[in-house]
């Protein structure tokens, strides 16, 4: 599983898919609190999708930031992730950035496609500047 090609679809310069340990695994499965900050908003939403579909809620409300993070997170518990496509990410400011997505899944036989425009901001944590998801606006 951890060679296996990571959830989240990235690929190197030759359009390989990235293995799991070498992509979103890195966040998600490093560091003493769980969380080795991702290098740009971008990445921290590859990994948000990856922790969705290894149902890794830690992760999830670990990297939501805190004016916005729920007090829990349920999952969909026969949802099958199909896959993700990031279809562009933009600065919007010096700390924050917007990443567009669709995702896809199905659940109970019934395909679902989620397409999202997703909000994030960059604030320290104990001196490190970190990525933060806020929020996201659904796309029809």
């Amino acid at each position: 599983m951890e060679n296996s090609p990571c959830p989240c679809g990235r690929t190197d310069a030759s359009r390989r898919p990235l293995v799991y340990r070498a992509c979103c695994g890195r966040y998600l499965d490093s560091g003493p609190d769980g969380v080795l900050p991702a290098p740009d908003a971008e990445s921290l939403m590859r990994s948000r999708y990856t922790a969705f579909v290894r149902q890794r809620a830690d992760y999830l409300l670990a990297t939501w930031h805190p004016s916005h993070r729920p007090a829990t997170l349920d999952f969909e518990p026969d949802a099958k992730w199909l896959g993700m496509q990031v279809r562009g990410h933009r600065a919007t400011g010096p700390d924050t950035a917007e990443v567009e997505f669709v995702a896809r899944y199905r659940v109970a036989g019934r395909a679902v496609r989620l397409h999202e425009r997703s909000r994030f901001v960059r604030e320290p944590v104990s001196g490190v500047a970190r990525w933060w998801y806020l929020d996201g606006d659904s796309i029809e």
